[in-house]
């Protein structure tokens, strides 16, 4: 039989496979859902790819970079995927707006949008350092 130490290393070894295992398994149910297609047939994932796909054109290097410089608090491992979805969400107000170009007021306004409120004191803070005027998009921060 088990006794001692090794009993206590067994067991808290077992717990953590299990809490790691769980964290896993959350975001990996959390993509398969985004993957599911809705009633148009395509799924929020789908969606995203398309927005991005049309206006990759309207891309600009500097507004590129404006987007890579806001997203850079996000931590590495996160940090494509948070791109990809604040990317999408400006390629499909560009697409609404008509837009001939991204610009800086797209990405503001995506960035917002694509994000949760918890992310958005990091913005004004990063808009403050850039001197962009925050005050036009107050209604979105609400």
């Amino acid at each position: 039989m088990l006794e001692g130490w090794f009993l206590w290393l067994m067991l808290a070894w077992i717990i953590t496979m299990i809490v790691l295992l769980s964290i896993g398994g959350f975001f990996m149910f959390r993509k398969f859902l985004k993957r599911l297609p809705k009633e148009d047939g395509k799924s929020e994932l789908d969606w995203q790819d398309y927005y991005i796909e049309q206006t990759r054109h309207l891309w600009k290097e500097e507004e590129k970079e404006l987007l890579e410089e806001l997203v850079s608090p996000v931590p590495e491992l996160f940090r494509d995927t948070a791109k990809a979805k604040i990317a999408g969400k400006i390629g499909e107000l560009a697409l609404q707006e008509k837009a001939r170009a991204i610009n800086q007021d797209l990405i503001v306004k995506g960035y917002i949008m694509a994000t949760p409120k918890k992310d958005h004191k990091f913005l004004l803070k990063r808009l403050r350092q850039k001197n962009i005027d925050h005050t036009p998009y107050q209604e979105l921060f609400k």
